[in-house]
């Protein structure tokens, strides 16, 4: 289930709520070891005492598990590494992509022809999901419905940190936007690899925390 290399949050537990991110380096048995996690708001290595107990989440097979953890204790052999407790496969909570909500958000991509049919140009998004994403366009776009086209996105998972990727996606249709001077294009992201799905997933689970924690979407 988790695997080497998969990125592993880690919410810390209390008043003050800290959201990490770390890489898994190695695992043995019901142990796991970690690089030392950035803080997502920061920037910044977190420091972490033994003891510590977090809740932790990772994505795989468009899904979101969760489990309970607690830090073990620190090694260092190729690189240092701190050690948490694993609740074991038959202990994860299972979120499903289904259950992921569509996140409002502007988030600025550029668009690019599958091939040579227009010129690339910029635009901004009104919400985005695992499977997809809308666009607002220029009222004058020359896209239609069914066209297929390159998406580059910005992923902001923190003020310092981006996720740049890029995702073929075909327009579904061109409907009216809330603004006169824009239409809107919902778009279906297709062919997808297993590290962009992550990626996304990702975004939309930490956006639904932070969205969560503001009391704008329920649990």
């Amino acid at each position: 289930m988790l695997k080497i290399g998969d990125v592993i949050t880690l919410e810390t537990k209390g008043e003050k709520l800290e959201r990490l991110k770390c890489k898994l380096v190695e695992r043995k048995g019901n142990k796991l070891f970690i690089d030392y996690p950035i803080n997502l708001e920061t920037g910044r290595t977190a420091f972490l005492i033994i003891g510590t107990e977090l809740n932790a989440s990772f994505v795989t097979n468009d899904n979101v598990y969760r489990f309970q953890t607690e830090v073990t204790g620190r090694s260092k052999e190729n690189i240092p590494m701190i050690s948490l407790t694993y609740p074991g496969d038959n202990q994860l909570i299972r979120i499903q992509r289904r259950q992921f909500v569509r996140i409002n958000t502007n988030l600025d991509v550029a668009i690019h022809p599958k091939e040579n049919e227009f010129e690339a140009f910029t635009a901004v998004t009104s919400d985005i999901s695992a499977g997809g994403t809308a666009l607002l366009l220029p009222k004058t776009t020359k896209l239609k419905k069914d066209q297929e086209i390159m998406i580059w996105f910005a992923l902001p998972f923190h003020k310092d940190q981006m996720e740049y990727i890029k995702v073929k996606g075909k327009i579904i249709r061109i409907m009216p936007g809330d603004h006169e001077l824009f239409v809107k294009a919902p778009i279906q992201f297709l062919d997808i690899n297993e590290e962009t799905r992550q990626i996304l997933l990702q975004f939309c689970f930490n956006q639904q925390i932070q969205l969560r924690r503001k009391g704008l979407i329920e649990e």
